[in-house]
């Protein structure tokens, strides 16, 4: 059977659009396998290219804050990922063809983590992964139903960042949306509720299907 390890092998050799001939290596993930906690953000920048792993400058600190400080979690407890493997030169937008030589990179990762919560990191994964053209600040706060699972969209880190860090409206938000994700994600690990039937003797039939229909 196929793993994830074994896409990340074949991934670190591919060939499929220009990226390759800049790249130091591909950035293909980190984290658990069996994650159910996904972040995807867009494409790696100049430290990932360096040490192949998503999200380690200043950026990636504050993801693991926020993991840590808001979920509870360390950044092994979770899958976190760009849509494409490879930096851009200059960090400039990826390319339409970049993004589909890419995208099966991103279907298998999801395919073989089995993730129940996806939570999309900024405008272009945002857009990506729903297949929509409202900006983040539209989308974010707001759990969409996608493939069986559950897509939050928040802000890069990056942008809060530059945006004013701390101090600014959108970290507000970003704490708010993780919250948003750790209270999904607790739902989602609660046992559904139980189906009372009453007893013969304290409602009709059609009563008991009435009730029964609303579960």
């Amino acid at each position: 059977m196929r793993t994830l390890a074994d896409v990340a092998v074949e991934a670190a050799g591919c060939t499929k659009c220009r990226l390759a001939s800049g790249r130091t290596q591909v950035v293909f993930g980190v984290g658990n396998p069996d994650a159910d906690l996904l972040f995807v953000g867009e494409a790696p920048g100049f430290h990932e290219d360096k040490q192949g792993e998503p999200f380690v400058g200043a950026a990636g600190q504050l993801l693991t804050r926020m993991l840590r400080e808001v979920l509870g979690r360390e950044r092994e407890d979770v899958y976190i990922c760009n849509v494409l493997k490879c930096r851009p030169p200059g960090n400039r937008d990826p390319q339409d063809d970049e993004i589909d030589a890419c995208t099966p990179w991103l279907i298998e990762q999801v395919s073989l983590i089995q993730p129940r919560v996806i939570s999309t990191l900024g405008n272009f994964a945002t857009k990506f992964v729903l297949n929509t053209q409202q900006g983040i600040t539209r989308m974010r706060g707001r759990t969409y139903a996608w493939h069986g699972r559950t897509v939050i969209p928040t802000f890069h880190p990056a942008a809060i960042l530059h945006g004013g860090g701390e101090r600014s409206r959108q970290f507000g938000e970003l704490v708010e949306d993780f919250e948003l994700i750790r209270d999904t994600l607790a739902e989602l690990e609660r046992p559904p509720e139980p189906v009372v039937v009453p007893d013969a003797g304290s409602a009709s039939s059609i009563e008991v299907e009435d009730q029964l229909q609303l579960f």
